[in-house]
């Protein structure tokens, strides 16, 4: 009974994890994250835009060589 319980919530589990909202849900929410950009650009300089460009780079970067350092070690 146990063990029948227990397939069971591992397949929840995977069926939660492989969920995919409906195509109407994903298209409003790329319509919502283009509308931000667009309003990022009308209340910033370009110069803003592109410097945070940079700054996110260099933040992923500075994951990147945790990542691989701590890897390293293992």
């Amino acid at each position: 009974m146990e063990v029948e319980m227990a397939e069971k919530e591992k397949s929840q589990k995977r069926s939660k994890r492989n969920y995919k909202p409906p195509e109407e849900v994903r298209q409003h929410m790329r319509n919502a994250r283009a509308e931000m950009r667009e309003s990022m650009r009308a209340l910033f300089p370009p110069e803003f835009i592109e410097h945070r460009k940079v700054a996110r780079r260099e933040i992923l970067l500075g994951i990147r060589g945790l990542i691989d350092d701590a890897l390293g070690r293992m």
